[in-house]
This record gives structure tokens, C-alpha cells and sequence, in this order.
């Protein structure tokens, strides 16, 4: 590789608090880039990079607006109370890459993600008849 290339590579720089480590565990698992959530809280990649490496924690206004970006609740996004949905996304690969599809399908014009949604609705209702009916059938033989 090119040294001057390798030069130019920004370091990876690891949290300095417990908040940047929460912040980057729950942008990462929501498929997010730092340049992305910036964007959807109205900030700069600087400032996510700021919030997630060496700040202790961002101030009220824009706590308020990093845990509605991310789906969590400020004490969530805190520490005060225990993330749920970080986790189940963080551990389970599949809703990791489903999540990342529909990230990708809020990017997409408003008609398109009224189609997207509308055919997840009928696949999920028509998948729903057929449980039903399996389940009333396993109570009926155990």
C-alpha cells in the first residue's frame, strides 16, 4: 500500500467514555454511518466523531436528538436504564442486515417506501393465515 495513502488514513480511535461506546454500539447497529446520523439530527460527522470518542457525553439538546434518531430513550442512550434494542440488533445478524435494507429503503422516494411497506403488510398477512392455522392444528394432535 502507498505510504502517503496510509498516512492519510484517519486512526481508529476507540471511546473514552461509556456514552461514545453506547453512541458507536448504537449507530453501528442501526447501520449508520457517523456522516449519517450527523445528517439525520441536523450535525456534522465532526461532532458524532466528538460525542463517540472523547466527549463524556453530548449536551441535553442534542442527546435529545440522538435517541430519537437511534429509536432509544435518552436514559437508554445514557445509561441509565439498560438498551433492549441495541442489543437484539447488535446480536442477531439477521435483524443487523434487515435493518440495514430498511435504512436503505427510508432513502428512497415517499411512493416507493409506501410500496416497500405495502408488500411487506401482504407478505406478513399472507404468511399469518398459514401460523395460524399450523398452530391450531399442533393443539388439536398434542
Amino acid at each position: 500500500m502507498d505510504r502517503t495513502l496510509l498516512l492519510a488514513m484517519p486512526k481508529k480511535v476507540r471511546p473514552a467514555s461509556e456514552f461514545g461506546e453506547r453512541l458507536t454500539t448504537l449507530r453501528q447497529a442501526r447501520g449508520l454511518t457517523q456522516v449519517q446520523l450527523a445528517e439525520k439530527i441536523g450535525s456534522t460527522q465532526r461532532a458524532i466523531s466528538r460525542y463517540e470518542t472523547i466527549a463524556d457525553r453530548a449536551p441535553a439538546p442534542v442527546l435529545a436528538k440522538l435517541a430519537q434518531a437511534l429509536g432509544v430513550t435518552t436514559d437508554e442512550l445514557l445509561g441509565v436504564k439498560r438498551t433492549r434494542t441495541a442489543k437484539t440488533l447488535t446480536d442477531d445478524p439477521e435483524a443487523r442486515r434487515l435493518w440495514k435494507k430498511f435504512q436503505q429503503v427510508m432513502a428512497l422516494p415517499e411512493k416507493d417506501r409506501r410500496a416497500v411497506i405495502r408488500l411487506v403488510n401482504s407478505l406478513v398477512a399472507a404468511t399469518a393465515p398459514a401460523k395460524d392455522r399450523a398452530a391450531r392444528g399442533r393443539r388439536a394432535t398434542g
